[in-house]
């Protein structure tokens, strides 16, 4: 399958096979894809929380998720989070294998631009989030997985429950497993006509 197959073939799917589980490999191998996205000056400040416990699983379900069946039976669950001020955290990693002059350059562009953008720092973070979410959607499909993303469940109780460190915004969760159930057909997309413009609105 190449990249223009997966996007055509993603669908969000609901019904999970329970009992599958993914390989140690094929986990590895869709968490190591997904960290290739880009993010912001390379900050790659999203965090991954992998919801294992089948009992904190059940429990944002039930409690925060409106029941939710891909939580608790999907083989794996993702929340979504991200650092608003990697930016600050030792920047020098990020560019630990550039050229020194290229490292020095860019960490040296990374405060000014995020230091007093509270909201800037929070949209690349949902930005650098967003991206995450579709290239392991996509690397998912091209194994043969499906997946959801979601967003209906309870941001502040969920966030409570991983102990979102403060400076963390929380994002959507991504379910991935072996689908049992055909997704509905596709809605409709727009015509291009109605989203593309030339040049200005």
């Amino acid at each position: 399958m190449n990249a223009i197959e997966a996007i055509y073939k993603r669908r969000a799917v609901k019904q999970y096979d329970s009992d599958h589980r993914l390989s140690a490999e094929e986990e590895q191998t869709l968490l190591t894809a997904m960290i290739q996205a880009p993010t912001s000056f390379n900050i790659q400040h999203w965090r991954f929380v992998i919801l294992r416990d089948p009992e904190l699983r059940a429990k944002i379900r039930k409690e925060y998720g409106n029941d939710q069946a891909q939580m608790t039976d999907a083989s794996l669950l993702i929340l979504f989070a991200a650092d608003m001020k990697a930016w600050q955290k030792n920047p020098e990693r990020y560019w630990a294998n550039a050229p020194k002059e290229v490292s020095d350059l860019l960490v040296g562009w990374m405060g000014p631009f995020h230091e007093g953008r509270e909201w800037l720092q929070r949209d690349e973070a949902q930005r650098s989030i967003g991206m995450a979410m579709q290239t392991v959607m996509l690397a998912a499909q091209e194994l043969g997985y499906q997946s959801c993303p979601m967003i209906g469940f309870d941001l502040a109780k969920v966030a409570e429950l991983v102990k979102l460190p403060d400076d963390h915004v929380i994002g959507p969760m991504v379910a991935i497993g072996k689908g049992i159930k055909e997704p509905w057909p596709k809605p409709g997309q727009l015509p291009l006509e109605q989203l593309v413009v030339e040049n200005s609105f």
